[in-house]
């Protein structure tokens, strides 16, 4: 149980302090000026040499226990950390102004009295003449950032450029406490104005980008219809096409094999025909034989007239005149006026 809580201690330990190293080593010397005669001034009104630092990271850090030197020799690996101190300036703790904003800077005075304020170091920065500036972790042995300056006249400054290359400035153009180089590119409203001043050039755009939509459009809704179309014909080609010569297959797939059937079956004497087909034809041609049997008819109709005697009785009754004599003697006679006796 021991070992492990050493074991946790330790690696946060080294996790910290590895996270602390990366945050230093993103502070860095920005710009040096070593002979200040009408630069900026410190609290008291006095001219001093300074540097200034850089937070190139988005976040804060405290740069409280680090140092700086211009003493080359704190290079010698073999120099011990006391030694080295000995040579060294360090940045005071105890003052909120030495955490350093996110994409801020912070200026440090030189050749001065640390008691005037935590800003104003002891460090021996000479006027006219070269000199190693270094600046060290706060374990006095980690380089983190350092420069070789050259002799600068009067106010003029060292600092460095976007790309890491150092440049010398002249009086007018130094800039204490904020970017060393201020880019001040034309707008696009302005440079769209110089190049274009009628607005030719702005209306061919906004009238080529309309009818780039429009085209995209008809394309896009051409497609749509094509494949609408294709996809409706499709559906009707589904539905109706293909069931009448499927229907119409299979029924000549049974035809033919019922008819392959009967001839494995049967011989091929009935070709195929079933029995049932036979015996139904023989049927109908009895049945036909049998209606045409019968009497053979003209058919012509012959009425002919039959002599009675009846329509004699009829005048006799009718006509009150000569009894008539029936032509047949075996008539009745029947009496026109009466018997007087």
């Amino acid at each position: 149980m021991k070992r492990t809580k050493i074991l946790l201690s330790g690696l946060l330990l080294v996790s910290t302090s590895a996270m602390m190293a990366q945050g230093a080593k993103n502070i860095r010397i920005n710009e040096v000026l070593t002979n200040n005669t009408a630069s900026i001034q410190d609290d008291y009104g006095q001219n001093h040499a300074w540097i200034e630092l850089e937070n190139t990271s988005f976040t804060t850090y405290n740069v409280r226990g680090m140092y700086f030197t211009t003493d080359k020799s704190v290079l010698d690996p073999k120099m011990s950390v006391p030694e080295r101190i000995k040579r060294m300036s360090v940045i005071p703790s105890g003052d909120p102004r030495t955490q350093i904003g996110g994409r801020q800077h912070l200026i440090f005075f030189c050749n001065s009295n640390p008691a005037q304020s935590k800003l104003h170091l002891s460090l021996n920065v000479p006027m006219s003449e070269p000199l190693w500036l270094g600046f060290f972790n706060g374990n006095a042995t980690e380089l983190i950032d350092s420069v070789t300056i050259p002799a600068l006249a009067a106010d003029q400054s060292y600092a460095r450029q976007a790309t890491n290359k150092w440049v010398v400035k002249s009086a007018e153009n130094v800039t204490p406490g904020i970017e060393n180089f201020i880019k001040t590119d034309e707008t696009k409203d302005a440079k769209l104005k110089r190049e274009d001043p009628h607005g030719f050039g702005i209306t061919l755009l906004a009238m080529g980008i309309v009818f780039f939509c429009l085209a995209v459009l008809f394309i896009f809704f051409w497609v749509f219809g094509l494949i609408m179309r294709n996809i409706e014909t499709a559906k009707k080609v589904v539905n109706t096409q293909p069931i009448k010569p499927i229907t119409k297959t299979v029924e000549v797939t049974h035809d033919l094999a019922h008819a392959t059937g009967n001839i494995l079956q049967d011989g091929l004497k009935t070709k195929g025909i079933d029995k049932e087909v036979y015996i139904a034809v023989i049927s109908m041609a009895l049945k036909q034989y049998q209606d045409d049997v019968h009497d053979v008819e003209s058919g012509i109709i012959t009425i002919k007239s039959k002599d009675t005697g009846w329509a004699d009785e009829s005048n006799q009754m009718t006509h009150f005149s000569k009894p008539v004599i029936p032509t047949s003697h075996n008539a009745p006679r029947i009496p026109t006026t009466p018997e007087i006796r």
